[in-house]
């Protein structure tokens, strides 16, 4: 079954079903991000009606899927390009930004997420055990919310 220029479906697939997977087929350069990404790495309850998916500027949907909904968000620079990582599952690959990206993402978009998810999401990524501090730093450094994002540290610890 054809889903735009350049992918197709196999509408005979048995496995296991993941909305990820069409990411590439509608948003080419999109990667995966803020709640949809929380809800990858299993750090939030909350399950979003549509997919976040970062896009860079002026990018648009090769052509609207219809029983998905994607949710752009335009990012550019590094906010766009740090932190992504490939997932492959069932040979099918999808773009998703790690957890550590993921949080600082969150936390630099608390008002957008709502407070309550944001806190949400901290206090299960920092009881995590293979938590990486180091890289949370550095990505709030480099994506200049480490000042939200110390502060939230400060309450919760």
């Amino acid at each position: 079954m054809r889903l735009s220029k350049s992918y197709y479906e196999n509408a005979n697939f048995s496995g296991d079903l993941n909305d990820f997977y069409y990411v590439r087929a509608y948003a080419t350069q999109g990667v995966v991000c803020l709640m949809s990404a929380a809800v990858y790495y299993n750090l939030t309850t909350f399950r979003p009606e549509a997919i976040d998916v970062a896009v860079p500027p002026k990018a648009k949907l090769s052509t609207q899927p219809e029983n998905l909904k994607i949710n752009l968000h335009y990012f550019s620079g590094e906010r766009l390009s740090l932190g992504v990582k490939t997932i492959r599952q069932n040979k099918n690959p999808f773009k998703i930004y790690d957890i550590e990206k993921t949080v600082v993402d969150i936390v630099s978009n608390r008002n957008k997420v709502g407070i309550e998810e944001t806190k949400e999401i901290l206090v299960n990524y920092l009881a995590r055990q293979e938590k990486n501090l180091n890289n949370l730093y550095r990505y709030a450094e480099k994506l200049s919310c480490l000042k939200i994002l110390k502060t939230y540290l400060e309450v919760l610890v």
